[in-house]
């Protein structure tokens, strides 16, 4: 289909799962631009609620009525083909487009697309692109997967040629979009409901690659092989970065006592500036350097560079403070796969503390049978463990796994793990624990973090 951002205004457009922080982001931007917009999610949010706020017609509930005089249906991934709003767009001849290519024709408008992909660390990188690119006055269109605090939200509209957005995987999505610039952070084993096996996780982010103009760059994190195959079989130009190698590297590292990295930026080997991050944890020098890459593609001014990265704090829900009880830190983050956990917790560790206490909530039961081995071996960290119920999320239980499993395996492992079924009694368990200079994280993708509200609030 063809779809101008500019000149279709006359357009109603219904959003499948509106709720959604990065169909959220999407219908915004068209609220902005005067289109007529609706939506259904399966439950209320902030979101649905700011939405509606902002001129939405928002549904709770998907139903067939709540497609009326609808021109155009935008659905997500996670959507399936029986949900009856589908099938009545079908019986009505809507056209139907799912996110992922709908997003791709709104980059149609913009020249330098940069998209940002990796199993781990999107929303994150993507931040500190906005903060560098914000300070260079380069007047991005910006979508983000978190709420940013230096755009009020999970989108920007800009005037110019440049487009910063997320590009996810999952179900192959992000190949629908038109990058100038591509970046791959890391390619590890996730989604494993959609993809075969990670060969096959590989060979898309390949196509990825490949839908990358000539003369647009791939940048990558070369010390993950899997990555440094992808920029291997690049046809564009290509920029690796890394610690130990790559053609921008990050030298003389050093932590502070909250956990954030100042280092040097070399690039081909020459010294070029200081960066000192506000974001905590190792893995946040490796996005760092995703985004120096791209700034100087852009070239940016290193002060910009510099500057942006010092004041990104990251988004919400990414390593976020929530507050102190009894003198202890309580700290939320989004980690949901194994890889990201062990980072999240290194992260803490590099903070002066007594006990690390981690509440974690399993994000799907696909995920959680898929990487079983793997989320026993991610919380070496953790003095104590508190395992919450899966997550469904867009799945339901069929006896698959159960975080009971999960619990009995890292106990067989000889962590101190305890399950509990409800954010209260999480709550409850820590409250009689936490005393000064403990950590508490609450980990997950779901609504893990109402642990660290109900402490926070009696």
């Amino acid at each position: 289909m063809s779809f101008d951002l500019n000149k279709d205004i006359n357009k109603k457009v219904h959003f499948i799962g509106i709720g959604g922080i990065s169909m959220s982001g999407l219908a915004a931007l068209l609220l902005t631009k005067g289109y007529k917009v609706s939506g259904s999610d399966s439950k209320e949010s902030e979101i649905t609620e700011k939405l509606k706020s902002e001129g939405a017609e928002i549904y709770i509930g998907h139903n067939e009525s709540n497609i009326k005089d609808v021109d155009l249906i935008v659905y997500t991934a996670a959507i399936p083909s029986d949900n009856p709003e589908i099938i009545e767009a079908k019986k009505k001849n809507i056209e139907l487009i799912d996110r992922a290519e709908f997003l791709g024709l709104i980059m149609k408008g913009h020249k330098y697309n940069v998209a940002i992909a990796g199993t781990h660390g999107k929303t994150t990188s993507t931040s500190m692109l906005s903060h560098i690119t914000l300070k260079a006055n380069l007047d991005p269109t910006i979508l983000v997967g978190g709420e940013l605090d230096v755009i009020g939200g999970n989108f920007k509209i800009g005037n110019s040629e440049y487009f910063i957005t997320e590009a996810c995987e999952y179900k192959e999505s992000f190949l629908k979009f038109l990058p100038y610039i591509g970046v791959i952070l890391n390619i590890d084993a996730d989604h494993l409901d959609y993809y075969r096996d990670l060969n096959h996780i590989k060979e898309t982010f390949e196509k990825f690659s490949n839908i990358i103009p000539k003369d647009g760059y791939l940048i990558g994190y070369c010390e993950d092989e899997n990555v440094a195959e992808v920029l291997n079989k690049a046809t564009c130009n290509t920029i690796s970065y890394g610690i130990n190698k790559g053609d921008v590297r990050a030298t003389n590292i050093s932590f502070d006592n909250k956990g954030c990295a100042t280092f040097t930026v070399c690039k081909d080997n020459k010294e070029l500036f200081n960066v000192t991050l506000s974001t905590t944890g190792k893995h946040n020098i490796l996005n760092a350097l995703a985004n120096i890459c791209v700034g100087l593609v852009f070239n940016i001014p290193y002060d910009a560079i510099i500057e942006g990265l010092k004041e990104c704090k990251g988004a919400h829900k990414r390593f976020e403070y929530k507050g102190e009880f009894n003198g202890a830190t309580i700290i939320d983050d989004y980690a949901h796969h194994p890889v990201e956990i062990k980072a999240t917790l290194s992260t803490a560790d590099l903070i002066p503390h007594k006990n690390i206490y981690a509440v974690f909530q399993p994000h799907t039961y696909t995920r959680t049978k898929t990487l079983f081995d793997d989320f026993t071996t991610c919380f070496d960290d953790a003095n104590e463990l508190l395992l919450m119920d899966i997550y469904a999320a867009r799945e339901k239980d069929t006896g698959l796994v159960s975080s009971e499993d999960l619990g009995n395996a890292l106990r067989a492992k000889g962590i101190k793990c305890t399950n509990v079924h409800s954010h209260e009694e999480a709550a409850n368990y820590l409250k009689n624990k936490m005393s000064k200079e403990d950590i508490v994280l609450t980990i997950g993708a779901g609504d893990v973090v109402k642990v660290a509200d109900i402490i926070l609030t009696k």
